[in-house]
């Protein structure tokens, strides 16, 4: 499968009812339709996933009830940190109590803290819990970027064993790559970064638009660690029209859209985000059609 969580990892949206109540049957589908579809793994409950307007209770269900779903197909990751230290330990042990196979730690948001802070938060966090950890940097969603000495320091405790890499810098990147071991793997945060990042080193990714198109973006990385990086290329090439339409405006929102569109139903996003807009709706329909798949006429 490559890797401690395989080589695509889905950042699963919570689908909602129309009343915008977290919809368990509709995940549990979403959730069998990608593993179906390309997902060796599932981010339950992450950002793509809108943790920040989710109760602790919402989110243990859903950890729970999707990982009692899909049982030994697909590791089931459960995105349980937040600005909190304390909440992302109490979250952790909740998500470990329901047999989930590991965590997804973000950045802090909002409160910045030092690469010391940041260092120590996540180090508490992994203490709590004898899950396997992954680490989540997203500077331009969170503020702050943790850097790669840092990471270095974390990849060191015995159960951290990768990062989500979201900083889009690809210097960066390499400078992950000399400071940690062979061992810790290195995920794209970005769908239309994977490529690169896979020259660099990386493992594989942590993806939204393999919502959509998982079998692809897993035959892509295929390609590029068999040798066959034209292969792989003419993938990418082919798939950037739905990873950049995904990500006009604020994610999850042109995902859930985009899902809607093709027939799966996964309802709207709650407050402060609003669902997409005519405009973000044509982009979708197009890069959609783009790259093959057919939409809703509604």
């Amino acid at each position: 499968m490559g890797g401690c969580f395989g080589k695509v990892i889905t950042a699963m949206v919570t689908p909602f009812d129309q009343e915008l109540k977290v919809d368990l049957e509709r995940a549990v589908g979403l959730a069998r339709h990608l593993i179906a579809n390309g997902s060796d793994a599932l981010v339950v409950g992450g950002t793509t996933g809108e943790s920040p307007t989710l109760t602790m209770e919402e989110k243990v269900t859903l950890f729970q009830t999707v990982k009692e779903a899909v049982d030994q197909q697909a590791m089931i990751i459960a995105g349980t940190g937040s600005y909190s230290t304390e909440e992302s330990v109490r979250l952790s042990r909740e998500a470990e109590a329901v047999g989930v196979d590991g965590i997804m730690l973000v950045v802090p948001y909002y409160n910045k803290p030092t690469q010391e802070g940041l260092y120590h938060h996540f180090k508490s966090i992994a203490a709590s819990t004898r899950l396997p950890v992954m680490l989540y940097n997203v500077p331009s969603r969170t503020g702050r970027n943790m850097e790669p000495e840092t990471v270095a320091k974390l990849a060191r405790v015995d159960n951290v064993k990768a990062i989500k890499e979201a900083a889009g810098d690809m210097d960066q990147v390499s400078h992950l790559q000399r400071v940690i071991s062979p061992e810790f793997d290195i995920y794209s945060g970005d769908d239309s970064l994977t490529l690169p990042m896979l020259a660099l080193g990386a493992t594989g990714v942590v993806s939204v638009a393999s919502h959509l198109v998982g079998a692809r973006i897993q035959e892509m990385i295929s390609a590029f660690q068999s040798g066959n990086h034209r292969k792989a290329l003419e993938i990418h090439l082919g798939l950037m029209p739905l990873f950049k339409a995904l990500f006009t405006v604020s994610n999850p929102i042109p995902v859930k859209a985009a899902l809607n569109l093709s027939g799966i139903q996964v309802g709207g996003v709650r407050l402060p985000l609003v669902n997409a807009g005519p405009g973000e709706i044509s982009l979708l329909r197009e890069a959609l059609s783009l790259v093959g798949i057919s939409v809703t006429t509604a």
